[in-house]
This record gives C-alpha cells, sequence and structure tokens, in this order.
C-alpha cells in the first residue's frame, strides 16, 4: 500500500506558507499552482491541517498561516493530519491466504510482527524531522539556483 500524495502535497503547501506568507496573501489558488493540484484538494488538505491545529485560514482573501511555529510541526503530525494511511496500517495484507496452504495459514504469523515494526520504523523518523528542517532545507536549495 502506498502513502497517499496528500502527506508531501501538505508538506510542500506548509513550506510554501512560511516561505511566502511574508511576501503575500498565501491562498488555496496560489498554493494550487505551486503544487500542480487542484485547488479544491489544496482548500481539503488545508483543512484538515487547520482541524489539526497545524494552521489557521481565513474564508474570502485572508489567506493561510501557519498556526505553530516550525519546529514545533513534525512530519509525523502532518502524516496524522491528512490521513495519509487508514486504521489497518501502511501494509494491507491480502484478505484470503489459503488455510489449506502450510504459507498461506502462517504467512501472517511470519510477516505481521516485521510489518508494524517497519512501519513503526518509519514513523520514528517521521517524528524525528520537524517542518523547519524541510524549510531550511528548502531554502537552501533555492538559494543555490
Amino acid at each position: 500500500m502506498q502513502i497517499t500524495s496528500k502527506f508531501t502535497v501538505a508538506v510542500h503547501i506548509l513550506t510554501c506558507i512560511d516561505i511566502f506568507g511574508g511576501q503575500m496573501r498565501v491562498t488555496s489558488d496560489f498554493l494550487s499552482g505551486s503544487t500542480g493540484v487542484n485547488a479544491v484538494i489544496v482548500r481539503n488538505v488545508l483543512g484538515q491541517l487547520r482541524n489539526a491545529g497545524i494552521v489557521e485560514t481565513r474564508q474570502g482573501s485572508g489567506g493561510a498561516h501557519l498556526a505553530k511555529a516550525l519546529d514545533e510541526i513534525t512530519l509525523y503530525d502532518i502524516y496524522k493530519a491528512v490521513d495519509c494511511v487508514d486504521d489497518e496500517g501502511l501494509f494491507h495484507f491480502h484478505e484470503n491466504p489459503n488455510a489449506e496452504c502450510p504459507v498461506g495459514r502462517n504467512i501472517h504469523k511470519a510477516m505481521d510482527g516485521r510489518l508494524e515494526a517497519a512501519q513503526s520504523a518509519l514513523e520514528n523518523e517521521l517524528k524525528s524531522t520537524t517542518l523547519a528542517q524541510v524549510v531550511a532545507d528548502t531554502r537552501k536549495i533555492i538559494d543555490g539556483e
């Protein structure tokens, strides 16, 4: 199973809000142009980020603003805010392995713990990375262009 693109879109949106927020109103139309994603999807992602307390938005011409400092927002916060993974987790096991087959009846026992550990490792990495780090890296890359 793949993490939805809403995660990277959300990080892109938040990075734009920080980088352009002091220069202009950061609207869903502007963010749509930067991300290359339909403005309706951008508004949906902004709504999820708002519900998670990560951004503040104002209807009309107000634009979007960060509700927290960059170093208080982790990639895990964003990942959870935009519902990248359903309740079953990152890995979805095929549903009907053959119980008559020795592999089919035991593959869950062999794999479940490993898959849970892999998801946990990913989530721990996301928890250790802040939006401040991503924005700083993005600024360095922009400055080097």
